[in-house]
């Protein structure tokens, strides 16, 4: 790095926000000078707000392992064009709205999204507790949508989390579609959330069994105390599985000992219909 450069980084930049970028440009500029390093650290820095807690520059240099001011600068430019933005009082960073943009960008052009959106939106309205969809990435169940009833309320969206396969529904049908031999090297250990979930290989390979022969996975108060569910796997026009709808909510809504039946019944049945928007046509 020249001695020019190392000089225009001591210092963030003050951002005008009647000159934002759009972030396509900056992305642009950056690959044609050569800075994808750049690009790689600014992915970094905003990963560090992926557990929605407002950061400080010291906060962001600390989880980064960057420099104070290489956090300054990166934090400027992702401000310009709305992907951050700063608190005039307390200085504190949080995430922007053109992350809002994109992410419902990314979203509404995935085909699950847009065949189980509607279907998933009037169960719920229907059943009065939750439904989600979610795809399996990597080890985690990865929400592409939720909806709450009026028995399941919820003060934030579950898209774009991740949780763990072997302690929720959704993740035990997501589960079903990989290879008994490949599931260990997959999860590794078991985590424990609660003091309910499975963290023997051995019960997770029965619970798998159990719901391949029903159709569907259940869960009890394994991911979070008080609340269960249960799902169905949603199926291509394979019969491959990529993806899994859940019924959700507090164990006092969904009364489980009374409606399971029901329940699973419900989300085979809408899982299906979701399927065959993709192409599924049944076994």
């Amino acid at each position: 790095m020249t001695m020019a450069q190392n000089a225009c980084y001591a210092q963030a930049p003050v951002v005008d926000i009647q000159k934002r970028r759009p972030i396509r440009e900056v992305i642009f500029v950056s690959m044609e000078r050569g800075t994808n390093h750049s690009v790689e650290k600014a992915v970094g820095v905003l990963g560090v707000f992926a557990d929605g807690q407002p950061q400080r520059v010291a906060d962001v240099s600390k989880a980064t392992h960057l420099g104070q001011s290489t956090v300054s600068r990166l934090l400027a430019t992702l401000e310009s064009v709305s992907l951050v933005e700063r608190d005039g009082v307390s200085g504190y960073y949080s995430l922007g709205p053109e992350l809002i943009t994109l992410a419902g960008v990314a979203v509404n052009q995935h085909p699950l999204f847009r065949a189980s959106r509607q279907i998933a939106q009037n169960l719920a309205f229907r059943l009065g507790v939750g439904v989600n969809v979610a795809v399996r990435r990597e080890n985690a169940a990865f929400y592409l949508l939720d909806f709450e009833g009026l028995d399941a309320p919820r003060n934030h969206t579950l898209v774009g989390q991740r949780d763990p396969l072997h302690a929720t529904a959704l993740g035990k049908c997501l589960l079903l579609g990989v290879p008994r031999e490949e599931r260990q090297d997959l999860l590794g250990d078991l985590r424990r959330v609660t003091a309910h979930t499975i963290t023997d290989h051995a019960r997770l390979d029965a619970e798998l069994a159990l719901a391949e022969r029903r159709g569907y996975a259940t869960e009890i108060e394994e991911l979070a105390l008080g609340r269960g569910g249960l799902a169905a796997p949603i199926r291509d026009a394979g019969g491959t599985i990529r993806g899994a709808l859940s019924i959700t909510g507090p164990i006092s809504a969904l009364r489980l000992d009374e409606r399971e039946t029901e329940f699973a019944a419900t989300a085979i049945e809408s899982a299906e219909r979701i399927g065959s928007a993709v192409g599924y046509v049944g076994a």
